[in-house]
C-alpha cells in the first residue's frame, strides 16, 4: 500500500493487530453458535495494513464501507459494544454510526455515489474533513466507481478511494471476469489507495454449516 504524500498522519491508532483478529474470532464463535442470526463477513490478514492506513484517517472524516466492514469501524472509532449489538441483530452488512460517521451497505457499489455527494458537501461548507470510500477489487471493475471517481477528479472533491483486493468477488475469481483483479488505468488516480491481501475466510460465514 502506497499512501500519497499529500495526505498527513492525523491520530495514533491505538488498536492492535491481535485485538483485531481476537475480534472477528469472537464473532466467528458467536455465529457458529447460531447467536448472529444473520450473514456476517469476515476479514484477516489485513490487519497491519488497515493500522497503518487509519492513522491518516481523522475521528471527524466520513468513512463509508461495504460488507466487510467490522474493521472498519472499529479502527474508526465505533465503540465495540456498538458493533456488537449491531452484528448480533443481523446489520453485520449494514454497521452504520453518526458519531464518528459511519456507513455501510451490502449493495455493490452502493455507498460510491453517497460518499461522493458527502465529498461535495463537504467542499461546498468548506469544512476540513475527507471523505473515505472503501471498496472491493471486484467493485472497482464497475460502472458506477468509474464515473464518480472521474467526478471526484474533475471537480477536485475532499474524497479518498481505498481499493482492497482479495482477488474475488463472492466466490468469482475477479482476473478470471476482467483478465486482471485491479484496471491499472485507476492506480495512477491520485484519489485512490490501493492494496492487495489473502482472504482465509469463505465469502461469507465461516465455513462450518450453522443450523439456526
Amino acid at each position: 500500500m502506497k499512501i500519497p504524500s499529500f495526505l498527513k498522519k492525523k491520530r495514533t491508532v491505538k488498536l492492535s493487530k491481535d485485538y483485531l483478529i481476537n475480534f472477528e474470532l469472537n464473532i466467528k464463535s458467536l455465529y457458529e453458535r447460531a447467536k448472529i442470526k444473520g450473514p456476517i463477513h469476515l476479514s484477516n490478514n489485513n490487519e497491519e495494513i488497515l493500522i497503518e492506513l487509519f492513522q491518516y484517517i481523522g475521528i471527524g472524516d466520513f468513512v463509508f464501507s461495504n460488507w466487510r466492514n467490522h474493521l472498519h469501524a472499529l479502527l474508526h472509532g465505533v465503540p465495540k459494544k456498538t458493533l456488537v449489538n449491531q452484528i448480533m441483530v443481523g446489520k453485520s452488512m449494514g454497521v452504520h454510526s453518526r458519531s464518528p460517521f459511519f456507513m455501510s451497505s451490502s449493495i455493490v457499489g452502493g455507498t460510491i455515489p453517497i460518499a461522493l455527494g458527502a465529498a461535495l458537501s463537504i467542499k461546498k461548507s468548506k469544512t476540513n474533513k475527507l471523505v473515505w470510500c472503501f471498496l472491493g477489487d471486484m467493485t472497482s471493475h464497475t460502472g458506477v466507481f468509474f464515473e464518480c471517481l472521474k467526478y471526484s477528479e474533475f471537480n477536485n472533491l475532499p474524497i479518498m478511494f481505498v481499493i482492497e483486493d482479495n482477488s474475488k468477488s463472492t466466490n468469482t475469481p475477479t482476473k478470471k471476469v476482467w483478465g486482471k483483479t485491479v484496471d491499472q488505468r485507476i492506480l495512477s488516480s491520485k484519489k485512490v489507495i490501493y492494496y492487495s491481501y489473502k482472504l482465509d475466510y469463505p465469502h461469507h460465514g465461516t465455513g462450518k454449516w450453522v443450523l439456526f
